[in-house]
């Protein structure tokens, strides 16, 4: 298998990690559409009713689920805590730790009204980008989580992931990805702006 794992503002993929692909694919259009079919399964069993009722979202066995459910028809490690480095995100054995204090936080946040509900999503949403749980995914994860939050909290309110007024994906992914670094550094109005 010779993919290219790597998009602008991808995580590089580690050659163990690359080996645990399920499905014979040969490009990353392929692997594009494979996994896009398995996340939409996992956005129809998450954002059910029932689903989000059974669940704690702000706790790291429903966010593991989750990412399970995104990905497991494609990687064997769907579900599971990386293992290894990255370019981004804390030490491997600081992942449970950081998640928890997540969790916490956003308990907190709800408990005392520190943001609005699209704003509380995005803000959950940066900070597990930034812990970055998985070897891949953690973008896409972070979003159904986000609008996980807002279907159980407020399910007339919405994040526009599409962005707003943006000519291409491309200059959106760049926006997006700008937003996410000035959130590193404590601001997210870039990212509310963005989004909501």
């Amino acid at each position: 298998m010779k993919i290219n794992f790597v998009e602008f503002g991808q995580t590089p993929i580690d050659d163990d990690e690359k080996q645990a692909l399920i499905p014979n694919l040969n490009t990353l259009e392929e692997l594009n559409i494979w996994e896009h079919e398995n996340i939409i399964e996992a956005r129809k069993w998450a954002l059910n009713s029932r689903v989000l009722g059974r669940y704690d979202i702000f706790d790291v066995n429903f966010l593991l689920k989750l990412h399970e459910k995104m990905l497991d028809k494609t990687w064997k490690w769907a579900g599971q805590l990386r293992t290894s480095g990255k370019n981004i995100g804390c030490d491997p054995y600081q992942i449970r730790t950081e998640v928890k204090t997540l969790c916490d936080d956003a308990k907190y946040w709800i408990e005392h009204q520190t943001y609005f509900v699209e704003q509380l999503a995005l803000v959950f949403h940066h900070r597990l980008v930034k812990i970055h749980l998985f070897p891949n995914g953690n973008g896409r994860h972070a979003r159904l989580v986000s609008d996980c939050i807002i279907k159980k909290l407020a399910p007339t309110k919405k994040i526009n992931w599409q962005g707003n007024n943006f000519r291409s994906a491309d200059e959106l992914r760049k926006n997006y990805i700008l937003a996410l670094r000035k959130a590193d550094n404590g601001s997210y109005q870039a990212l509310f702006d963005l989004f909501v």
